[in-house]
């Protein structure tokens, strides 16, 4: 009896302690740095194929396109990844999910800290609130990136929605000789629109022997229509590689919103980066932000175009 006893405490302690030792498994399964990352950020994630997968979903947000509700995993599930380089340090990746009056909030944050932001774009039509989806990237110890990248998280969810600004239809005209002037390229006129192109002729770029120049899309622009005391500007910058994070730090740091980054040709070399950009304010004021922008591009020295 005294034997049966003590098997059957045998059992209960060791099938008692089975959960235990399987929930310490999967803890010690992600390993301890990223498990600061975790804590470091306050949100859940999970350890697979090398890879640190840490989710933001937008389940704050009930969001239905052509008036159909859509559940958030259905393509509304934020994230960042990390995973370690050759060198030791880690790269981390994401794909944020954005309201509009949220992207320029967050994209300072993250540039600011040292993340680059690689695209932004919709990935749908008809959603309704409208949300855009940002890429993220950057390359450090991983409790340096979620130091880096959380302060652009904390945004999420907590950016208060713009009040709407009354535009003035009155004014002083546009001064285009000022504008051109402080872009330093002459524009042309299309009613109330006065339009500065500028091409990128520090480097060739062909496809099928054919020169790719500012006619057939590789240019940067600007657009104004309004008032000189109040007027809006909307725009393109094309870019290299290399030139993206500071272009996006001057354009934000002189109140311009970026509304997209994207590409506009496929196989192109140099690889060219296409941003769209917008903002208000007074005429002289948006010329200097678009003139800072100008003067990002080319100072890496000519690119080499290789021609298909």
């Amino acid at each position: 009896m005294f034997r049966l006893m003590q098997r059957v405490t045998l059992i209960l302690f060791t099938s008692s302690c089975f959960p235990l030792s399987g929930m310490s498994t999967l803890a010690q399964d992600v390993p301890s740095d990223y498990q600061d990352v975790l804590k470091s950020l306050d949100r859940k994630g999970d350890f697979k194929a090398g890879v640190l997968k840490v989710n933001i979903p937008r389940s704050d947000l009930k969001i239905t396109i052509q008036g159909v509700p859509t559940p958030t995993p259905f393509g509304f599930g934020g994230w960042i990844a990390m995973t370690k380089g050759a060198d030791g340090s880690d790269v981390i990746m994401g794909d944020l999910v954005l309201l509009q009056e949220e992207v320029s909030p967050v994209m300072s944050a993250l540039l600011d800290n040292g993340i680059d932001v690689t695209a932004l774009h919709n990935h749908f039509f008809w959603d309704d609130p409208h949300v855009y989806f940002m890429h993220v990237h950057g390359m450090a110890k991983a409790a340096d990136l979620a130091r880096r990248v959380k302060p652009g998280l904390d945004l999420i969810g907590h950016v208060p929605s713009p009040t709407a600004k009354p535009f003035p239809v009155t004014g002083t005209p546009l001064d285009t000789e000022k504008l051109a002037k402080i872009a330093g390229h002459a524009g042309e006129q299309s009613g109330a629109v006065y339009k500065i192109t500028v091409g990128r002729e520090d480097f060739e770029m062909k496809d099928h022997g054919a020169v790719i120049n500012a006619r057939m899309g590789l240019n940067t622009w600007a657009a104004f229509v309004g008032a000189q005391e109040a007027a809006v500007v909307a725009g393109d910058v094309a870019m290299l590689e290399n030139e993206v994070t500071p272009v996006l730090k001057t354009l934000r740091k002189n109140g311009l919103d970026v509304v997209a980054i994207h590409h506009h040709i496929t196989v192109d070399r140099p690889v060219v980066i296409f941003l769209h950009y917008w903002g208000r304010g007074p005429a002289e004021k948006l010329a200097m932000a678009f003139k800072a922008a100008l003067d990002e591009l080319g100072k890496g020295g000519p690119a080499r175009g290789m021609g298909h």
